[in-house]
Order: C-alpha cells, then sequence, then structure tokens
C-alpha cells in the first residue's frame, strides 16, 4: 500500500502549544536527537493538537532502536523504562511527565490479538501500521505535520477512516473494531464510513477472541465519548453486542444519565462514570450483571458495585420516606444510592423527557441528601448476641437485624444501652 501523500513534504503546522514547547518535552527531544536521528511526535498528540483538544499523552517515534534509545536517554540523565520493548517501545521518565518513545516499525505477523514487528526507518511504512488516518499524523519537534494518508482532510470533516482496507486492520488487531466507534464518538459525524462499518460487522464474531480486559477498557473508552447512546444504537445495529454484551438493553436510560451527568445538573459529586453508565446500558438483574463482570474481567469492587445498581430496590427516589432513604444510605452507603438515584432518575426521563420542576428539584434534594450524609454506626454486634447466652448460628443474625430494624425506625435515636435492652426484651419475648 502505498500513499499518494508519500513522497510529499509536511501538508500542515501546528501552532506553538504548551506540551510542544515544555521544557521536559524538548529535553526528551534534545536527548533523542543528539546523535543525528529525526524523531517526530507521533499519533493522538498531533491529532488532538490539530483538532484543536487538550493533548494528554506525548508519544515520539525514532528510527532508532530500543537499545540506542535507552542508551541516549541515560546519557542525557533521563530515566529509561523499557515498557514494551519487544514492540520497540521505551517510556522517558522527565518529574512527573512521561514519554512514549516507538521504534519505527512494520507488522511481520498478526493474529487479531498480538504483532510481532520488524524496525524500520520508514516513516511512511510505520504509518501504514496504525488503524485510522487520523491517527497516522506525524509532527517535528518544530511543529511540521507529515499527513500520508489524508488524516487531515478526515479530522476536519468527522470521517473515521481505516488506513488502507478496513477488513485487513481488523484483522491485525480486532481491538480497532472497538476502536472505531470510540473514535467515532469522539472525533465522527454521521454518515459513518460504510467500508467500516461493513468490516465491523463481518468481523464482529472475532471479538469473544480478545482478552476481557482490552474489552473492559474500550468499552469503558466507549461509555465515555459525548454521546455514547447514540453509539452504542450503531454497534448494536451491526450486531456487536450479540458477541461482547448481549445482556444491554434500551439505550434511553444510557442516553439519559450522559445528559444528567454532564449538562443538566450542578453537582461536584456527579460526573461521567463508565460503570454507572454500563449499569445504565443493561438490561439484567444482579445475576446477569455477574456474568458481565466475569466476562469483562471487572475488579472484586466493581462487580460488587454492578451488583448493586442492576439489583436497583424500588424505594430510592423522591417518593420514598426518610427513613428508607436514611435506611438505603447506612446499608449500601452514599456513593451506591447515588447511583441508584441517578439511574432511578434517568431511567424516569427515559419515558418522560420534560418533568416538573417540582419533581426535578426533589431528585437534586436526594443527591444532596447522599451528598450530605454523615454515617452512623449501629452500636451493638454478634458477640453482645452472644454474651447473652445465644449459640453461634443463624439466630444471632436474626436478633440483629430486629434490633436493627427497630433503630432505623427509631431514625438510630437508640444508644448501646437503649439497643442492648431492646435484645434483651426480644429474647424474653421469643422464651
Amino acid at each position: 500500500m502505498v500513499s499518494l501523500n508519500a513522497s510529499n513534504g509536511p501538508t500542515g503546522k501546528i501552532s506553538p502549544q504548551p506540551w510542544l514547547t515544555a521544557p521536559e518535552t524538548r529535553t526528551v527531544v534534545e536527548a533523542l536527537t543528539a546523535d543525528g536521528a529525526e524523531v517526530r511526535f507521533v499519533g493522538g498528540c498531533v491529532r488532538d493538537a490539530m483538532a484543536q483538544r487538550p493533548v494528554e499523552d506525548v508519544d515520539i517515534g525514532t528510527p532508532d532502536k530500543p537499545k540506542t534509545v535507552i542508551g541516549l536517554l541515560e546519557k542525557a540523565g533521563i530515566k529509561a523504562v523499557p515498557t514494551g520493548i519487544e514492540h520497540g517501545t521505551v517510556t522517558a521518565v522527565v518529574g512527573d511527565k512521561k514519554f512514549e518513545i516507538t521504534t519505527l516499525r512494520r507488522d511481520v505477523k498478526t493474529d487479531g490479538r498480538r504483532a510481532k514487528v520488524a524496525f524500520t526507518d520508514d516513516w511512511t511504512i510505520d504509518s501504514e501500521r496504525r488503524d485510522f488516518t487520523i491517527n497516522a499524523l506525524s509532527a517535528t519537534p518544530d511543529g511540521d505535520v507529515y499527513d500520508p494518508h489524508d488524516g487531515i482532510g478526515d479530522l476536519a470533516c468527522g470521517n473515521i477512516r481505516f488506513v488502507g482496507l478496513a477488513v485487513d486492520r481488523i484483522e491485525e488487531d480486532v481491538l480497532r473494531l472497538l476502536r472505531f466507534f470510540r473514535f467515532y464518538g469522539l472525533f465522527g459525524r454521521p454518515p459513518p464510513d460504510q467500508d467500516a462499518m461493513a468490516a465491523c460487522r463481518d468481523q464482529a464474531n472475532k471479538l469473544p477472541g480478545l482478552s476481557g480486559e482490552r474489552i473492559r477498557d474500550e468499552m469503558f473508552k466507549i461509555l465515555l465519548v459525548p454521546e455514547p447512546a447514540d453509539i452504542t444504537v450503531l454497534m448494536r445495529g451491526l450486531g456487536i453486542f450479540d458477541h461482547i454484551l448481549p445482556e444491554a438493553g434500551d439505550v434511553g436510560r444510557l442516553r439519559m444519565i450522559g445528559w444528567l451527568e454532564t449538562g443538566a445538573i450542578k453537582i461536584d459529586s456527579v460526573a461521567p462514570d463508565p460503570l454507572r453508565r454500563l449499569a445504565a446500558l443493561l438490561d439484567t438483574g444482579a445475576e446477569g450483571s455477574q456474568a458481565v463482570a466475569g466476562r469483562f474481567k471487572l475488579s472484586n469492587p466493581q462487580a460488587r458495585r454492578l451488583s448493586a445498581l442492576a439489583a436497583a430496590p424500588a424505594d430510592i427516589g423522591p417518593d420514598a420516606d426518610a427513613a428508607a432513604v436514611n435506611r438505603a444510605l447506612r446499608r449500601l452507603g452514599p456513593d451506591t444510592v447515588r447511583d441508584l438515584a441517578l439511574l432511578a432518575w434517568a431511567g424516569e426521563l427515559s419515558l418522560t423527557p420534560r418533568l416538573p420542576a417540582g419533581r426535578t428539584q426533589a431528585w437534586i434534594g436526594l443527591l444532596e441528601t447522599c451528598d450530605g450524609w454523615q454515617g452512623v454506626v449501629f452500636p451493638i454486634r454478634g458477640e453482645d448476641v452472644a454474651a447473652l447466652g445465644v449459640a453461634e448460628g443463624p439466630r444471632i443474625g436474626e436478633l440483629l437485624a430486629r434490633v436493627e430494624d427497630w433503630w432505623e425506625d427509631g431514625d438510630y435515636a437508640a444508644a448501646r444501652d437503649e439497643c442492648l435492652e431492646k435484645l434483651k426484651s426480644l429474647l424474653e419475648e421469643d422464651g
């Protein structure tokens, strides 16, 4: 595959920006070019700079091999970490800044999950192994942008297009199928590229071959794009969820929770959250959520949280009395109750988008209650029950639960001595 622009010089220019002129950036560039090598910024930092978006990660390409890169960095007193040296990647650490430096390369063999690479000194060949044209841009330290696949034009038009044949790029790494939807959600404009869509549909059955961790990480990023509901509609239409998330349901709740998190309310504790958005997308109970957690290799805390959100109690909402809300806050914690409230509110909005002002304020009040919650601790424990002669077993838990219900009904006013007296009275009643 030969780019029409391969022989051309730079076709764009990045104006001076903080990341480009930062002392840490200049220090790394000077170290890498000390022996005369040409280095360029590559990938996302160039794309985001051209799109006038914030640049977070600065990646650098070089024709020098990893061993040479490490030597140049260490000679300049820069910490070098061989983070992916078999694929040509070294991380340079300057203060609290990290720079990923990768040797130019070409794919020798791929299996849909990982590639065997060979190093090269050809910038165009290196660009041909990139996923999308907008990610194949490179820029010199002076800001001259090289664009061998018309990524600048695609970026301007919102066209997310694979480099070369879409099916070839996906066969090299099936994760690119999911990455297409993420980048379309971040940079794309309708209509989506039809060749890309066809390739995604045809290759979707290969997604289960990816690790759960890679699918999870990419799905979380997709769920954080500005309009995740629109993207999930595309994915569902192409059969993507049939292979990775059959539990996905209607997108109405996801659409509304995205709106609540980003535009409808201004509460510091409410921000876009991928796990909450995943819960909003699911149409399943606690058992189904555990299947998702296992497939996505969620951590134990993430799995427990997803299960709690999937098994949402019906009494979390403005219509719940104060005692029920307090009980949920104490037993589930304010973070979980906040999640449940947002999910319930989003569900209500998906059916009735225009709620009365009073209803909206009631939902906001519930979130503010979560923020202001001061935790209370049940003052007795199982050992207190055992001290009264109750043998170990389920009866201890049953008695504690009865006292706890009484304590909660009394708005947590009863102190330890009063709870012990209640415990004793229950024992006497039971004989």
